[in-house]
């Protein structure tokens, strides 16, 4: 009962703390005014609403993701996993403030490539791991995905 109660608290802790990066990122960086600003968007570019729910759940399935990877052992046998985990959170947590809030669209668009490649990266590592902690991972590749294509048309607005 201990054990499941440990496991249970990791496993909180290693999803809020994405979540709650996100819902601070999101909050500070004002995106929700300068995003719906924006004047000339195509009518398929997702409401501010849809892009925080979106990157909630995504932020949601990477943090299992994780501490499946975790619960597994899977960090101290590939350190790689927990890079390419961290890479993919600073990336996540970066590209609002850095596209919407700065307005260098064509550096959010190199992170946005960049994210793309390192949730690849964790998909690859952690499915030596725990194959499920990868299927979370491609809900995010396609959010990501979508999002790297938004931040491009975004270049020519």
């Amino acid at each position: 009962m201990v054990m499941a109660r440990r496991g249970l608290r990791s496993l909180i802790i290693a999803v809020a703390i994405p979540v709650s990066l996100t819902l601070a990122t999101t909050y500070y960086s004002g995106s929700s005014r300068i995003y719906g600003d924006l004047a000339k968007k195509p009518f398929w570019y997702p409401s501010f609403l849809i892009l925080l729910l979106a990157s909630l759940v995504s932020s949601s399935f990477m943090g299992l993701s994780a501490w499946l990877v975790w619960a597994e052992g899977g960090f101290h046998r590939q350190p790689t996993a927990l890079y390419l985990y961290l890479a993919q959170l600073i990336l996540s947590i970066l590209w609002a403030p850095i596209t919407f809030t700065c307005g260098a669209i064509p550096f959010g668009l190199i992170i946005c490539v960049a994210l793309f490649c390192a949730l690849v990266g964790c998909s690859q590592s952690f499915r030596r791991v725990n194959p499920i902690a990868a299927g979370l991972i491609k809900p995010c590749l396609a959010w990501v995905a979508f999002m790297t294509i938004v931040n491009f048309k975004l270049l020519y607005i």
